[in-house]
């Protein structure tokens, strides 16, 4: 089935077709009418299997519909998001599949000026995107009224509720005058998560799971290389000489380690982005363009990237940390292999992080592929070009040199 099949406006088709989106996939094609059809939804479906076109367009069309000029006369749809990035994203989602339509979307979020987003909210919009705290601020000024809203949608569902949003929902929903339809999207949802979701549909909620067993996409392959703590930037610096031309996304647990390790690679002559939650909204919007652009091939990340960011042509996603929560590791590998490209995912693994290791295959009911890497080759990795960072590391460049002046010294004999 092609959407040119679907009962959605030509407008809305035509925007389809020139995003290259000709067919739906498994999650758009069980969503996307029940939603048409006014019913509640919960969605649970693999990382970068195209969730929020699957509940963009049924909005979009539903909407457009309904209007008779794009003037806007109030909020007809509300989707609340856990993060800033998500929230741009899904802004650019519902601008390019709205483009010439009567819908009019706009993302609030912090960390940026409330002054343009109060000029742009009192012009008149359709959909508000928001993360929780800005839109709640915004609704006791008065600048978002939300009488009108008939379509509320939680996308990352899971994030939403497991960080304690669940009273946010519930008041966002108590503000709701209008009978309205709920729609609830993630990539992965635990019992008692789903358990609070399903308190806050209506019991005919449509239910809908796509490789509920599998929760990480078959287009990305798993690989794990057991490195030590400390050798860890020696085999990133590697993996990226390896792929000079690829486009990597590196995670790590950390701010202080994003930055250790951005400063690692540069020593090497890398260039590298960093993006976590201390930085200002404007500055990791830039970082994420840059990165998008192929400005800089390389972002490192902490988790606050993990969920939701739809990157193009992520070619390898490195997992310098394990996560501690299995969850995020299904998140994390996600921003490869989207749609129906193809991805990989490394994982460096140290002797304590072993036991995270088991949870993550136990969690994703697969083991994942070790990479054998023979004891000459560890060290031949391991090899200090960038200058010692601590008194460990020094001490290991002395006995390094050590054996290696001591071995000169026996040929010498000899």
């Amino acid at each position: 089935m092609k959407f040119d099949t679907y009962p959605i406006s030509d407008l809305l088709k035509k925007n389809l077709s020139k995003l290259g989106l000709v067919r739906p996939t498994d999650i758009q094609y069980k969503a996307i009418p029940s939603i048409l059809k006014g019913e509640d939804v919960l969605a649970i479906a693999q990382t970068g299997t195209g969730k929020t076109a699957a509940f963009a367009v049924p909005v979009i069309d539903l909407i457009h519909r309904v209007k008779t000029s794009k003037k806007s006369f109030g909020i007809h749809c509300i989707v609340m998001v856990p993060t800033r990035e998500l929230a741009v994203q899904i802004n650019d989602v519902f601008s390019a599949l709205g483009k010439k339509t009567k819908v009019k979307s706009f993302a609030v979020y912090g960390g940026v000026e409330q002054d343009r987003q109060i000029a742009e909210l009192a012009d008149g919009i359709d959909v508000l995107i928001a993360t929780p705290g800005r839109m709640f601020d915004l609704i006791s000024q008065g600048s978002i009224d939300v009488k009108r809203v008939k379509i509320l949608v939680l996308d990352e569902a899971d994030q939403m509720l497991d960080r304690g949003f669940f009273k946010d929902i519930q008041d966002i929903k108590r503000r709701l005058k209008q009978r309205h339809q709920t729609l609830f999207f993630s990539a992965t949802i635990n019992k008692e998560i789903k358990k609070l979701a399903f308190s806050q549909v209506k019991s005919s909620a449509i239910r809908i799971q796509i490789s509920p067993d599998d929760p990480v996409s078959k287009n990305v392959s798993h690989h794990v290389v057991f490195v030590e703590m400390d050798d860890k930037r020696f085999f990133l610096r590697r993996f990226v000489r390896d792929n000079p031309e690829a486009k990597i996304m590196v995670f790590v647990r950390t701010t202080v380690r994003a930055e250790r390790v951005a400063k690692a690679l540069a020593r090497s002559n890398m260039d590298s982005l960093t993006i976590y939650g201390q930085k200002d909204q404007a500055e990791r919007l830039e970082v994420l363009d840059a990165f998008k652009s192929g400005a800089c091939n390389i972002l490192i990340a902490t988790d606050v990237s993990a969920r939701g960011i739809d990157i193009p042509n992520v070619d390898y996603v490195v997992n310098y940390d394990l996560p501690e929560q299995k969850e995020v590791y299904v998140h994390r590998v996600g921003r490869t292999g989207r749609g129906r490209s193809r991805g990989t995912a490394v994982s460096f693994c140290s002797t304590e992080e072993r036991p995270l290791l088991e949870d993550i295959e136990t969690f994703i009911t697969k083991e994942i592929e070790r990479i054998d890497i023979g004891k000459e080759a560890y060290e031949l990795t391991v090899d200090v070009l960038d200058g010692p960072e601590s008194i460990q590391e020094m001490i290991r460049a002395n006995e390094t040199w050590e054996k290696k002046r001591k071995k000169k010294a026996r040929r010498k004999k000899r």
